[in-house]
């Protein structure tokens, strides 16, 4: 049930997003820099939901509660995360007042039992004690007020509220969920085989590369092409930072040995969630194993980000603030200082596989604020420094030639490719209509048949395609077209393709058989969440619109 998806801890949320697909509320995003969280929304005035205003003990509360749900989910205050700004915390607190006001209109109540349990579970989510220091597998509750709750201010008390309204929360997911909960064996049946139903087919593409030796190229060519997507070439502001990085992989080891439970906490994990924890996983090792990588990515995660808040903390502390303290911090500690490449906000830097808010916090950055981190990324933690601020231009032809010169020819041999295409679909319709064979009349024409691996709705990769054209373009040609047909020119920007459709597979039943339940059950969740976030996007819309963040507001949905 959606009541026992536990949104406190940060794995299970990745398991979630591999599992569902869904339609969340999203209002933007403000960039993120090292100072940008936990700042108490300003004013007296603090608006009113559905007509009935927020007092200030309501709105600090539901703060509190927020950041809270925050720490506990990405063991991360939001002040001292880079991910998460002040906008952020300032709508998820109002988000959650107003699921809290819905909860009371129903008469939606936790009781003191339940609040334990929640309790309970909540200092047993897996990592929280890693996250401590604390052995055992279950974080005692004078020692969780201790260490997180009494230097935030908050108590005890604090923290059963928390629980007590998260599990109204949850209630009220369940309960906006049921509309989409309904899902006949029947539907399931049909749903399934509509998603696995392979095709056989054939493909003909049609390549620009192909067409590049045929394309003239004159200066004077060069020249009007240049002209005439001029716009095309404009290098939009961009910045070059210095970073330095802190790797989770050098903090492989030491997870390891920090994980003294490791084999029991992912049993336990598998116990509760089955094959659905990686829903791609085909056996139970296999979803063990990724069980058991994640959990020591997490715990070397939170050590690479440990070392790095150390590393950023002495950055700084040095005053004044400015770009080159990064690089004396790190001569003091032995750590190397790297350089980007000038990137864009649109495409961020290219050398390296970092989060969207790495690029936000480094288009934040300013002469005056010229640090930002730590940040966290998927594989490392980062901290980083303002190198160069570069505006716009658009740079002269002398400088690009070459470039303009590839683009021109690369165009026009994509044209070529496509017309050819284009001119094919005509005669292969009348070919076929005759009764010859699709391969034939592609050999006929000086052009080659090839075949491709039976595919699905449901298939996430095709290497025949490789960069000639994409899977969803192929399927979207595939399943429009009957058996026994070609379907017409698919333009990409390689050039383009033509699909026959051979023959439609029968669907593997026993693997349906098996697969089934599990299938079912997913796609109940996954209609049981877009409800409940169907509603909470009207309700939002409606009952927020007089509160600060109905105005200027950032963000994505209620957590």
């Amino acid at each position: 049930m959606i009541g026992t998806i536990r949104k406190h801890s940060k794995w299970l949320w990745w398991f979630i997003a591999g599992l569902t697909i869904i339609s969340f509320i999203y209002w933007g995003a403000a960039p993120a820099t090292r100072n940008s969280g936990g700042a108490r929304s300003g004013g007296s005035d603090l608006g009113s939901i559905a007509g009935r205003k927020v007092t200030p003990e309501a709105y600090y509360s539901a703060q509190n509660e927020a950041a809270l749900d925050h720490w506990l989910r990405f063991h991360l205050w939001p002040e001292r995360d880079p991910n998460y700004s002040a906008t952020d915390l300032q709508r998820d607190t109002y988000v959650r007042l107003l699921l809290l006001q819905k909860g009371r209109d129903l008469g939606i109540y936790a009781g003191d039992d339940a609040v334990v349990e929640a309790a309970n579970e909540i200092l047993s989510t897996p990592g929280l004690a890693q996250a401590l220091g604390v052995d055992g597998q279950s974080v005692p509750m004078d020692g969780f007020v201790r260490a997180i709750l009494q230097p935030k201010g908050m108590t005890a008390a604090d923290f059963e509220n928390f629980a007590r309204h998260d599990l109204v929360i949850d209630q009220l997911r369940e309960v906006m969920g049921l509309a989409g909960e309904l899902i006949t064996p029947q539907e399931a049946v049909a749903v399934y085989q509509r998603q696995n139903q392979e095709l056989s087919a054939q493909i003909v593409f049609f390549s620009a590369s192909n067409y590049l030796a045929s394309v003239p190229v004159t200066p004077a060519a060069v020249d009007r092409f240049y002209t005439n997507y001029l716009a095309e070439y404009r290098l939009p502001d961009r910045v070059q930072v210095s970073y330095v990085a802190f790797p989770a992989s050098n903090f492989m080891a030491g997870a390891v040995q920090k994980l003294t439970n490791l084999d029991a906490q992912v049993e336990a994990i598998y116990r509760r969630y089955g094959t659905n924890a990686f829903p791609e996983a085909k056996t139970p090792e296999e979803a063990k194993a990724k069980i058991h990588d994640l959990l020591i990515e997490q715990q070397s995660l939170t050590d690479a980000r440990q070392q790095a808040d150390d590393f950023a903390n002495a950055v700084f502390n040095i005053d004044p603030p400015q770009p080159g303290n990064l690089a004396t911090v790190a001569q003091q500690k032995g750590l190397a200082v790297h350089l980007t490449a000038p990137f864009s906000q649109q495409y961020g830097p290219e050398e390296l596989a970092v989060p969207e808010a790495f690029t936000k916090a480094a288009f934040a950055l300013t002469p005056d604020e010229p640090l930002a981190g730590p940040i966290i990324g998927r594989n490392a933690v980062y901290v980083i420094a303002l190198a160069k601020q570069l505006p716009s231009e658009i740079p002269p032809l002398s400088r690009i030639r070459d470039q303009v010169t590839q683009d021109y020819q690369l165009h026009e041999a994509t044209l070529r490719a496509q017309q050819v295409g284009t001119n094919f679909v005509v005669k292969l319709q009348v070919s076929l209509a005759m009764g010859s064979r699709f391969s034939s009349v592609c050999t006929a024409a000086g052009l080659r048949a090839e075949s491709l691996s039976p595919f699905s709705l449901s298939t996430t990769e095709l290497p025949e395609l490789g960069t000639r054209a994409t899977l969803e373009q192929l399927k979207s040609a595939a399943f429009a077209t009957s058996i026994g047909r070609a379907s017409d020119f698919v333009a990409t920007d390689d050039g383009g393709f033509v699909v026959y459709v051979k023959a439609q597979l029968p669907v593997d039943t026993a693997a349906m058989k098996a697969n089934l339940p599990r299938f079912a059950a997913a796609i109940r969740q996954q209609r049981q969440l877009a409800a409940y976030y169907n509603w909470l996007g009207h309700i939002a819309a409606q009952d927020l619109q007089d509160t600060p963040v109905a105005l200027g507001p950032s963000g994505d949905n209620a957590r």
